[in-house]
């Protein structure tokens, strides 16, 4: 089974924050962020499973901080785990600010997308092998986080997530 490792799906985006994305505070609206996650995500998603990707959730999006006006916005985004035809992507977000030459934390999301075939329907992808510890940790949780969309989204029973009752039984 062909199998490839989640920093072959690695995107790095670099925006600048000019001052059409920013909300009367002078922070970059976060719409405007999510546009670029999005991008970002389906870039990476594209990259896993060679070809066309639909997003299917946006879930946990955390903003820590904000983005100023005139700061750089770094989007790193990369597959954390690949389902049948889905797969996750796991968003890192930061800005600099690049006169003071400060970077810090803005922004961490969970991407779903799926791969679609010429016509236009899901495919299978290729499985996502994590190599680092951290790349495992993402592996292992994505299961879960699955589960949770999966039942937000009313396409599983409570009752059927396994991995879920795992957490609260012994």
């Amino acid at each position: 089974m062909e199998r490839k490792k989640p920093s072959e799906s690695l995107i790095i985006m670099t925006e600048l924050v000019l001052p059409n994305d920013t909300n009367v505070f002078g922070n970059l609206m976060g719409g405007r962020l999510m546009y670029w996650m999005d991008i970002g995500a389906a870039l990476s998603a594209t990259k896993h499973s060679g070809s066309p990707v639909v997003t299917a959730s946006v879930d946990n999006i955390s903003f820590t901080n904000p983005i100023r006006l005139g700061n750089v916005v770094h989007i790193e985004a990369k597959v954390t785990r690949a389902f049948n035809t889905s797969m996750e992507v796991h968003l890192n977000v930061w800005g600099e600010d690049i006169i003071r030459q400060h970077k810090y934390k803005s922004n961490e999301a969970y991407y779903t997308f799926v791969a679609l075939d010429p016509h236009g329907k899901p495919k299978p992808v290729i499985t996502a092998e994590p190599q680092t510890e951290y790349e495992i940790k993402l592996f292992e949780g994505a299961l879960r986080r699955r589960q949770i969309r999966l039942i937000l989204g009313g396409k599983m029973k409570p009752k059927d997530a396994k991995e879920l009752k795992a957490l609260f039984s012994s």
